[in-house]
């Protein structure tokens, strides 16, 4: 049954690539090489970080850093996709980064047609919806593959690092500072103060998981019609950066960091 629903997803890559309408669609070239599980550097030497999705990592040269779990399966995953083959780069937001690569939706040429290498791998349970307040585009369509492969509990959803945290254990979730999470639980106070919205989770809140949404991130609240102090009493998902200040916590830049699951 997980190979069936894997097999669907990947299946009906090439019709969700067109239903995303809103990229900046530019020739890309041939990948000559897969870095990790979402990132490929192009024959002309471009680097391209796929946008809206996280791979598990590897070290990559970097002194101390543990390979996350399945991070080599999600590399070779991705040069089963895309290496030697010809690409399109989609842009939906910021275009460079600071390391001079190109933030890019990549496209795989096939005789199928366009395969969408972050829907394919999200779908395969090789990689998480990651997004930036400057590169949302295409997101709900990532979601969606994403809450298949999780249902299906295919590859990094049935691996323990990367399983969803509960909001009403904050002990686990300081274990876990440092690291990206996807957090769920119920909004018990959403409170203004300050120029910030406080979405507490538990009635300590020096102690208990919090999401910070700082001033900047509510003008994209408000652009989107979505008022964070309404969530409060919902189910949601978060997900995001856990830090350590007065108890666990998320800050929130944009508002598709926040899931609701159910209102009340």
């Amino acid at each position: 049954m997980v190979h069936l629903v894997a097999l669907a997803a990947l299946s009906s890559a090439s019709t969700a690539a067109l239903a995303c309408e809103a990229l900046r669609m530019v020739p890309g070239g041939t990948v000559v090489q897969v870095t990790d599980g979402d990132t490929v550097v192009l024959h002309t030497g471009t680097v391209v970080r796929m946008i809206g999705t996280q791979a598990p990592k590897l070290p990559l040269g970097r002194e101390g850093f543990e390979t996350w779990p399945l991070a080599p399966e999600a590399k070779a995953a991705l040069e089963a996709i895309a290496l030697n083959k010809t690409v399109q780069l989609g842009y939906g937001g910021e275009e460079i980064d600071r390391y001079e690569r190109a933030l890019a939706h990549v496209f795989v040429e096939t005789d199928d047609g366009l395969v969408w290498a972050q829907q394919a791998m999200v779908a395969r349970g090789l990689a998480r919806v990651y997004s930036f307040p400057d590169n949302r585009a295409c997101l709900d369509l990532l979601f969606a593959a994403e809450g298949r492969a999780r249902t299906a509990g295919l590859g990094i959803w049935r691996d323990p690092y990367y399983s969803t945290r509960a909001a009403d254990a904050p002990g686990d979730l300081l274990a876990r500072a440092g690291h990206y999470e996807l957090v769920e639980g119920r909004i018990l106070l959403a409170d203004q103060s300050g120029g910030r919205v406080y979405l507490n989770f538990g009635r300590f809140w020096k102690e208990d998981f919090t999401a910070v949404i700082e001033a900047q991130a509510l003008r994209l609240f408000a652009e989107t019609g979505v008022d964070p102090l309404m969530l409060e009493g919902a189910l949601v998902r978060v997900r995001g950066w856990v830090d350590d200040r007065d108890g666990p916590r998320i800050e929130i830049t944009h508002p598709e960091q926040i899931e609701v699951l159910a209102t009340r």
